[in-house]
């Protein structure tokens, strides 16, 4: 018997709209066709963006979420970004060997590790936060101020 050999799919961001591909049947009705579009562009102009800040979107998120929460547990930050937490353990690593986090133990639960920023993770976040209000302001811009409180409302019924 033959072994199969499966091959795991690469993931890449879609490209850029091409002039005269507006009539593509059908699917132009897909809603999920057209969310992974969206995402394909936001992805594109937030890695342009971040390309001289060598972080991952995840990895800001992480940054993020530890500035606002001092002290987080480790589970805890988890289930913020709705992640396992092998996921999460890797990121907090990396982020820990390039100096950005410390780990701590917990005052109320020695059991659990906490994680807090560094001087050099804050300065990092802080770098972070204005090239995601830039990225923001590109993708904004697209909509009214109504529009956008619809449109969060509306995806987040969908990630809910």
């Amino acid at each position: 018997m033959m072994d199969m050999i499966k091959t795991k799919e690469i993931s890449a961001p879609t490209t850029p709209h091409v002039e005269g591909d507006e009539d593509i049947g059908e699917i132009a009705n897909i809603v999920g066709f057209h969310i992974r579009l969206a995402y394909g562009a936001v992805y594109r102009h937030f890695t342009e963006t971040f390309a001289d800040l060598d972080l991952t979107q995840k990895q800001v998120s992480v940054l993020w979420l530890v500035g606002d929460h001092p002290d987080v547990a480790q589970t805890n930050l988890a289930q913020f970004m709705r992640m396992d937490r092998a996921t999460t353990m890797a990121i907090v690593n990396r982020l820990e060997s390039r100096g950005y986090l410390e780990r701590g133990k917990s005052k109320t639960d020695g059991r659990k590790q906490t994680l807090n920023l560094t001087v050099a993770g804050a300065a990092a976040l802080a770098t972070a936060k204005e090239a995601i209000a830039e990225h923001e302001n590109w993708l904004k811009s697209r909509f009214t101020e109504k529009e956008v409180e619809q449109f969060i409302e509306m995806l987040t019924r969908i990630h809910e």
